[in-house]
């Protein structure tokens, strides 16, 4: 009797999972579904089929051995579906055969990826192959929901003391570096690479020059920050999606090490170069331009794209995202844009940088929309004294430097001109030097003469 209720027992499993494998077979795609190319405009393929959605990857067949390239779904024009590639358009022509995916992009990521440089397909960039045991991970994913948030409750240490001391950082927060060209954008991201207390570095560099990206991995990230860190590089002559792709690549990698609950330091150099790689897309899939020749999806992408760093349930990603100023205009469209999406920015002046003063944050400027609830109140008042202090002397140096002012006139100009070497002497940090968060409070209170 027990032999038979095992064996019915035994038989009705079998047929649960013969059903799920069933199912599953029934739901394969037996068949592949192919197109051809119907012509090329400038950086845009129209293709004749294949059925495909907004979004997914084909591939289009080339040359005599039948390589293959990618290319992706941008849009759509009568019947024909509109393709960008994300390699160059040569040796494509009318007729090759495109094949369908009807899957989005996926880069493959492990823990294996640490200290690797790649591109933006995930591939590592000295040609060398993937390590095994990676999992692939779709690019482009949602937001987490914001219900889901834990709110930002605790200081992240950059190792910066003008920064962790006057301009605090929360973990999870995401911060704007606004500047112009060679103002220090760069150094400033190697510095915090380097010193932060962060588990986990992930930078994209976008748009980059190719002299600077070995540059930048060899002298302002160095062996030490390159060993915890995954560096995704796509550099300015690469076709426009490229571009896109590793802005969307690298925050994909940053997610993954979230969800495994670690506290990832994110930095993309930067978000300018990606607003205007997807105006080049926009405008060739027809796009109207807009504000400045920028078109409408690309106020669309930016806060898709920055919405999904932050803190979920798991872990949190700190984000520095750099910012390309025309002219130092700090109201331009994306300037102005992304300002508005973040929880505070920095702004690099160049006139300081021309002191020599670096980093060459112009305090004054700058906000950390998070500092006030993190910090304790003799920190936050401190902050605010040598801010007081700061904006006191910047409004009378004109009157100093000319002599016009007279000393004991005023006890908060007296104290200004008191403090001032002392301040920036405060500010000032070489970039091989660290400085721990303590240490950087602690130097805020011995220059106010406080005890706390």
């Amino acid at each position: 009797m027990k032999s038979k209720e095992n064996f019915t027992s035994y038989w009705r499993v079998n047929r649960v999972l013969a059903a799920d494998l069933l199912g599953q077979i029934d739901q394969m795609k037996t068949f592949k579904r192919y197109g051809r190319v119907k012509r090329v405009v400038g950086l845009m393929i129209e293709s004749q089929g294949p059925e495909s959605s907004i979004g997914d990857v084909c591939y289009i067949h080339i040359g005599k051995n039948n390589r293959k390239i990618q290319a992706e779904v941008v849009g759509f024009k009568d019947e024909n579906i509109l393709l960008m590639p994300y390699t160059s358009l040569n040796e494509i022509s009318p007729g090759c055969l495109v094949e369908a995916t009807l899957k989005p992009l996926e880069v493959k990521i492990g823990p294996a990826l640490i200290g690797s440089v790649l591109d933006s397909l995930g591939q590592p960039l000295d040609g060398s192959q993937l390590p095994k045991g990676l999992g692939s991970v779709g690019t482009d994913q949602d937001p987490p929901n914001p219900m889901t948030r834990p709110p930002i409750s605790e200081p992240v240490e950059v190792g910066v003391r003008l920064i962790d001391s006057l301009l605090t950082v929360g973990m999870g927060q995401r911060v704007g570096i606004f500047a112009g060209s060679g103002v220090g954008k760069s150094t400033l991201l190697g510095m915090i690479a380097r010193n932060t207390n962060a588990d986990l570095n992930v930078i994209a560099l976008i748009g980059e020059r190719g002299r600077e990206v070995r540059e930048f991995i060899e002298k302002d990230l160095g062996p030490e920050g390159l060993a915890r860190s995954i560096v995704i590089v796509a550099t300015s002559d690469q076709p426009a999606l490229m571009r896109i792709k590793g802005a969307f690549t690298a925050t994909a990698i940053a997610e993954y090490f979230r969800d495994r609950g670690l506290n990832v330091m994110m930095m993309m150099d930067s978000v300018t170069r990606v607003a205007m790689a997807q105006r080049e897309v926009g405008l060739a899939i027809g796009e109207p331009p807009t504000t400045k020749g920028y078109t409408p999806s690309v106020f669309a992408i930016l806060p898709r794209l920055l919405e999904r760093t932050g803190t979920n349930e798991h872990g949190s990603i700190t984000a520095f995202y750099t910012v390309l100023v025309d002219g130092d205009d700090m109201n331009e469209p994306i300037a102005d844009t992304v300002r508005g999406i973040l929880d505070g920015h920095f702004v690099l002046d160049r006139s300081l940088a021309n002191k020599g003063q670096y980093p060459a944050v112009n305090v004054l400027k700058s906000v950390s929309r998070i500092m006030n609830n993190i910090v304790p109140e003799a920190h936050k008042k401190s902050a605010e004294k040598l801010r007081e202090l700061l904006s006191t002397y910047i409004n009378s140096e004109d009157l100093i430097n000319i002599g016009a002012y007279k000393r004991g006139s005023s006890k908060e100009i007296d104290d200004a001109i008191a403090s001032y070497p002392k301040i920036i002497s405060f500010i000032k940090q070489a970039t091989d030097e660290k400085v721990s968060f303590e240490q950087g409070v602690q130097s805020l209170y011995e220059l106010l003469g406080r005890s706390d």
